[in-house]
């Protein structure tokens, strides 16, 4: 995989250095903090001019920085679980978020909250790939992802464990902010188009809404997943 820009190589250097396989940074551009975060870590990089850079990237924009790093390495769902149990994560599980975009927007507002990890289907999801990793910008070394073949059947081994399930629904729901969360507790939020799919909705046990007081339309699901998940932080 690649890994492109200032910060997303930045934050790969400062909490994971073994997984960048090689580091390329393009000549006279000021790169001084990666340069210097490198050097710190004992990993070397290549210095390449701009039509090399423009070689190995293709149209995307690097900033003068790529990355050559291992495939994402998911998380344990135990381990989620473990997190949710010891109040030191609250699992956000994404039900049909299909476009990268919103996938990486998501893992890097849930990195810039803190104290959040994320669950994927293993079907009908976004991965964690380059375009991800290049909108997560660095995000994806602060949240914990685990992939999971069955979201119903994972939230339900939660709720076995005593802990509370909040989906993130327009309709029929309670208002979040005027709502008693439980905690240990996970969260659910669904695609734009289609929310959470029925079998999961059966798993909830609160049915919860972000207030809008404007023009009767919708968030878009990286949105929609940081009002919800802010909410959820404010009240721990």
């Amino acid at each position: 995989m690649k890994l492109y820009g200032k910060n997303p190589v930045l934050e790969r250097i400062r909490k994971d250095p073994g997984s960048i396989r090689k580091l390329y940074l393009q000549k006279r551009t000021d790169l001084s903090e990666i340069v210097k975060e490198a050097k710190k870590t004992g990993l070397k990089f290549e210095s390449i001019d701009k039509k090399e850079m423009s070689s190995k990237a293709g149209d995307v924009h690097t900033q003068g920085v790529l990355a050559e790093v291992e495939e994402y390495s998911y998380a344990p769902f135990s381990e989620i679980v473990t997190d949710c149990i010891d109040n030191r994560a609250i699992p956000v599980f994404l039900d049909g978020i299909t476009d990268p975009q919103n996938l990486g927007s998501i893992i890097r507002n849930l990195a810039c909250l803190g104290g959040f990890s994320i669950v994927l289907p293993e079907y009908d999801s976004a991965r964690v790939n380059e375009t991800v990793l290049r909108v997560a910008s660095g995000g994806e070394n602060h949240v914990k992802i685990a992939m999971v073949a069955n979201i119903a059947t994972s939230i339900k081994k939660m709720k076995d464990k005593g802990i509370w399930i909040a989906g993130a629904v327009a309709e029929e729901s309670r208002d979040i902010s005027s709502t008693d969360l439980v905690f240990p507790m996970a969260a659910v939020v669904g695609s734009e188009g289609k929310g959470i799919r029925p079998g999961v909705m059966k798993q909830l046990d609160a049915r919860l809404s972000i207030p809008m007081r404007g023009a009767p339309l919708s968030f878009n699901a990286g949105v929609a997943a940081a009002l919800f998940c802010y909410e959820i932080s404010r009240r721990r």
